[in-house]
């Protein structure tokens, strides 16, 4: 068969540009490994998270904050199989919605692992081992990343584990230790830590999702801890072993003093993802790797002229709709177009409760850069939406060009923040002032007006709540 455009991988990028190829016209084919579609993302990643999230933020308010509403229960109980069901039923919902969105567009779903034979033709090979080729004009690698482990303690898939089996436990752990404070650690920390799981993060870096605003991790830890998890900042893990009934983690504070040993069920392992890039017969294209990631120009172009990469396989956040952007844009490309992204305006969440949303610069990347500006925070505890909900935990804080008033940063750690900082994203794209979004009408009760009241901080000092 012959195509204009084939994709391989079916995550995020890989499925959004595949529609948007076929939207634009092109005969596309996308390649899939897995019976599935929808990749890491859908399947093990952004959903099935979210999934167990929301499950677990429903159990920790009826023991914690229910009875202050006004709602007696008595005793309630985590069903830990029905809610690995509800999680795996909405995973099943998302990846069935991607192969309806493939038919409706008229794109051919190939399973099997796609590999190069030249720049222009790929083989696929099945699970039974039976090979077919294709040919294409274009070819988009989004074959996305897996978890790293730690090379003196791989993954065993018991107690030594990744995020892909802490999404399948069926029973409610005593105890778990986790090895990285970023924000999947953050996340699935606290699913477990809301259901009774005794949670304890080491964490080599001295703060919390070290990658976001400091300020961030801060406030993270004091709200994370109220969740009676226990925290080992600025410690290197020097042993993990699985000693059949429990995991033994040993680890020394990197700056010298004494080694701390934690014992566990389970050692969740989340300290980052590799670029998955095995099988694909890379060299046959001339194809370059940096560091596992494939090198692109500023149009995600790779050394040969027709092929192109996207999300967690190139240069970037690894994130899923980082992802969907590239996706859109190496079709609109193909087509002829022009579009373009501002990769500083892409934000990122950590989706623990309260949730952490960013965009732009970190108050230490403008120090580090010497730029000048001007901070405007406002806590969420001066709302009234947030008394209203229980949700007093956090703040917005605004970063702002000291002489111009421009918007630089946009952090929000509270209540909705993942919704929020897509006012933080348009605000940006239009280089608007913290004074414009200070004199903008915000509606009242709404969480939304600690973005207002940290705009007037920022730009005058003058917030009208605090």
């Amino acid at each position: 068969m012959q195509y204009n455009v084939i994709v391989i991988g079916s995550g995020p990028g890989g499925y959004v540009a595949a529609i948007r190829s076929a939207q634009l016209g092109f005969k596309t084919a996308i390649i899939e490994k897995y019976p599935t579609l929808g990749g890491t993302c859908l399947n093990v990643g952004c959903i099935p998270s979210k999934a167990l999230l929301d499950s677990s933020e429903h159990f920790h308010n009826a023991t914690h904050t229910f009875e202050e509403h006004g709602i007696d229960i008595t005793d309630p109980k985590v069903n830990m199989p029905q809610m690995i069901s509800r999680k795996a039923g909405v995973v099943k919902a998302n990846v069935d919605g991607i192969a309806f969105l493939m038919k409706k567009n008229k794109i051919d779903v190939l399973q099997g692992v796609g590999s190069f034979v030249d720049k222009n033709t790929i083989k696929i090979t099945a699970s039974d081992g039976k090979e077919t080729s294709i040919t294409g004009d274009k070819i988009i690698i989004a074959t996305g990343s897996k978890p790293t482990p730690l090379p003196f303690a791989p993954f065993d898939k018991k107690r030594i584990i990744s995020s892909t089996e802490a999404l399948e436990i069926k029973e409610v752990p005593k105890s778990m230790i986790i090895v990285g404070g970023g924000v999947i650690g953050m996340e699935l920390g606290s699913v477990y830590a809301r259901i009774g799981t005794k949670v304890s993060v080491v964490e080599f870096m001295d703060s919390l999702i070290p990658t976001m605003d400091g300020t961030m991790g801060k406030e993270l830890l004091k709200s994370t801890k109220k969740l009676g998890m226990d925290f080992y900042l600025g410690h290197k893990v020097t042993s993990v072993v699985n000693t059949g009934d429990e995991v033994v983690l040993k680890a020394e504070p990197k700056n010298g003093g004494e080694a701390i040993e934690l014992k566990g069920d389970y050692c969740l392992v989340s300290v980052g993802r590799r670029p998955f890039t095995e099988g694909l017969g890379l060299d046959k294209v001339g194809i370059e790797l940096d560091r596992g990631k494939i090198v692109v120009d500023d149009h995600l172009k790779t050394k040969a002229d027709n092929i192109y990469a996207i999300g967690d396989v190139v240069r970037g956040a690894m994130l899923a709709h980082k992802a969907e952007e590239e996706g859109v844009m190496v079709a609109e490309q193909i087509a002829g177009q022009k579009p373009h992204i501002n990769y500083l305006l892409i934000p990122g969440v950590v989706y623990t409760w309260p949730e952490v949303a960013s965009v732009g610069y970190t108050e230490e990347q403008l120090k580090a850069d010497g730029k000048a500006y001007k901070v405007g925070s406002f806590p969420y505890k001066a709302l009234g939406r947030a008394r209203a909900s229980m949700d007093m935990d956090g703040l917005v804080k605004i970063l702002a060009d000291k002489s111009t008033d421009e918007i630089l940063g946009v952090h929000i750690i509270g209540a909705r923040a993942a919704d929020m900082i897509a006012a933080g994203v348009v605000a940006m794209e239009f280089r608007a002032a913290a004074e414009d979004v200070a004199r903008m009408s915000h509606a009242h009760p709404t969480y939304m007006e600690a973005v207002k009241e940290a705009c007037l901080a920022a730009t005058a000092n003058r917030p009208i709540h605090l």
